[in-house]
Protein backbone atom coordinates (compact mmCIF):
# COMPACT_ATOMS: atom_id res chain seq x y z
CA UNK A 1 0.00 0.00 0.00
CA UNK A 2 1.35 3.42 -0.93
CA UNK A 3 1.97 6.17 1.60
CA UNK A 4 -0.05 9.35 1.27
CA UNK A 5 2.18 12.42 1.38
CA UNK A 6 0.86 15.82 2.42
CA UNK A 7 1.88 18.06 -0.47
CA UNK A 8 1.13 21.25 1.46
CA UNK A 9 3.70 20.18 4.04
CA UNK A 10 6.27 19.54 1.30
CA UNK A 11 5.50 22.88 -0.35
CA UNK A 12 5.78 24.72 2.98
CA UNK A 13 9.08 22.97 3.73
CA UNK A 14 10.49 23.92 0.33
CA UNK A 15 9.33 27.53 0.78
CA UNK A 16 10.85 27.73 4.26
CA UNK A 17 14.07 26.16 3.00
CA UNK A 18 14.31 28.67 0.16
CA UNK A 19 13.72 31.61 2.52
CA UNK A 20 16.39 30.40 4.94
CA UNK A 21 18.77 29.71 2.08
CA UNK A 22 18.30 33.24 0.74
CA UNK A 23 18.73 34.92 4.14
CA UNK A 24 21.31 32.72 5.89
CA UNK A 25 23.16 31.11 2.98
CA UNK A 26 24.22 27.54 2.29
CA UNK A 27 26.89 27.48 5.01
CA UNK A 28 24.20 27.93 7.69
CA UNK A 29 23.01 24.39 6.91
CA UNK A 30 26.50 22.89 7.27
CA UNK A 31 28.36 21.83 10.40
CA UNK A 32 31.00 24.28 11.49
CA UNK A 33 33.33 21.74 13.05
CA UNK A 34 33.78 18.08 12.29
CA UNK A 35 35.88 15.70 10.26
CA UNK A 36 34.09 16.26 6.98
CA UNK A 37 34.23 19.62 5.27
CA UNK A 38 30.68 19.66 3.87
CA UNK A 39 28.58 17.84 6.47
CA UNK A 40 24.89 18.73 6.73
CA UNK A 41 23.70 19.82 10.17
CA UNK A 42 20.69 17.58 10.98
CA UNK A 43 19.11 20.06 13.38
CA UNK A 44 18.92 22.69 10.62
CA UNK A 45 17.01 20.27 8.41
CA UNK A 46 14.76 19.46 11.37
CA UNK A 47 14.18 23.16 11.96
CA UNK A 48 12.95 23.60 8.38
CA UNK A 49 10.58 20.63 8.70
CA UNK A 50 9.23 21.75 12.08
CA UNK A 51 8.61 25.28 10.82
CA UNK A 52 6.70 23.89 7.84
CA UNK A 53 4.68 21.59 10.10
CA UNK A 54 3.73 24.51 12.36
CA UNK A 55 2.51 26.46 9.33
CA UNK A 56 -0.15 23.81 8.64
CA UNK A 57 -3.75 24.87 9.28
CA UNK A 58 -4.95 23.74 12.72
CA UNK A 59 -7.96 21.87 11.35
CA UNK A 60 -5.63 19.43 9.54
CA UNK A 61 -4.07 18.25 12.79
CA UNK A 62 -0.55 16.92 13.09
CA UNK A 63 1.33 15.94 9.98
CA UNK A 64 1.61 12.19 9.42
CA UNK A 65 4.99 10.70 10.31
CA UNK A 66 5.50 9.47 6.74
CA UNK A 67 4.95 12.97 5.39
CA UNK A 68 7.40 14.48 7.86
CA UNK A 69 10.03 11.88 6.97
CA UNK A 70 9.45 12.54 3.27
CA UNK A 71 9.99 16.28 3.85
CA UNK A 72 13.21 15.55 5.71
CA UNK A 73 14.48 13.48 2.78
CA UNK A 74 13.45 16.14 0.26
CA UNK A 75 15.27 18.92 2.12
CA UNK A 76 18.39 16.78 2.61
CA UNK A 77 18.37 15.82 -1.07
CA UNK A 78 18.11 19.47 -2.12
CA UNK A 79 20.90 20.44 0.29
CA UNK A 80 23.16 17.71 -1.06
CA UNK A 81 22.45 18.85 -4.60
CA UNK A 82 23.33 22.45 -3.73
CA UNK A 83 26.49 21.51 -1.82
CA UNK A 84 27.70 19.40 -4.75
CA UNK A 85 26.91 22.25 -7.13
CA UNK A 86 28.87 24.64 -4.90
CA UNK A 87 31.81 22.22 -4.74
CA UNK A 88 31.87 21.91 -8.52
CA UNK A 89 31.83 25.69 -8.91
CA UNK A 90 34.80 26.11 -6.59
CA UNK A 91 36.69 23.23 -8.18
CA UNK A 92 36.83 20.84 -5.22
Amino acid sequence: MADIIDLTLVANARRTFQELLNTKGLTWFLRKEGQRLFEIEPRRVEQVVRTAARARPKHLGRAPAAAVEHCRKEIRRELIRRVVESMLQTGL
